[in-house]
């Protein structure tokens, strides 16, 4: 069974949601569980448009926090999938924080999640390939196979020299 290739905007998503009070802790800050939420939220249906199916949550990247997102602030988050493979995906996150009185607008976050695809069974089920289209998109679908072979390994799903895309990173081949 072949199945048909999306465009990376196919699965595009941006998500904006208001910091009201009760997403903040006590200095007024959104609260990190609350934007790993709302993150998780776009990147499922990011996913789910370039799969077509259901999907769950795999794994999250590291998730860094530049900036503090202010109550009051418009949180606006963008999620793309960044390559498929057999029956996981991996989608990229930029998280954007503005604060419209002032005009100011700034990245707050960016992350990789994994989903997989499940059949109505919740069984894994095969996903669409993805085929980039940019130099950008290019670069993220050939940094996915590496992000992907440190995840395994660091889940010890798979053993250091069987990773050959983040050995070639450090090691140069003999001629």
């Amino acid at each position: 069974m072949t199945l048909i290739s999306k465009k990376p905007k196919d699965s595009f998503t941006i998500m904006n949601e208001l910091v009201l009070p009760n997403d903040t802790n006590t200095l007024n800050n959104l609260m990190g569980g609350r934007l790993l939420h709302w993150m998780d939220i776009a990147a499922a249906i990011s996913a789910q448009k370039h799969c077509n199916r259901i999907v769950v949550t795999a794994s999250v990247d590291n998730v860094s926090f530049k900036s503090a997102i202010k109550l009051g602030d418009v949180v606006t988050i963008e999620a793309k999938v960044s390559r498929a493979f057999k029956t996981s995906v991996e989608v990229r996150l930029d998280v954007w924080a503005e604060n419209i009185p002032s005009g100011s607008r700034l990245k707050s976050n960016e992350a990789y999640y994994t989903f997989v695809a499940l059949d109505q069974n919740g069984k894994t089920i095969p996903v669409p390939e993805l085929k980039p289209e940019t130099e950008d998109e290019q670069k993220l679908f050939d940094g996915a196979l590496r992000r992907r072979q440190l995840r395994l390994i660091l889940s010890g799903k798979m053993q250091p020299d069987d990773a050959t895309e983040l050995k070639a990173l450090f090691f140069k081949e003999s001629d």
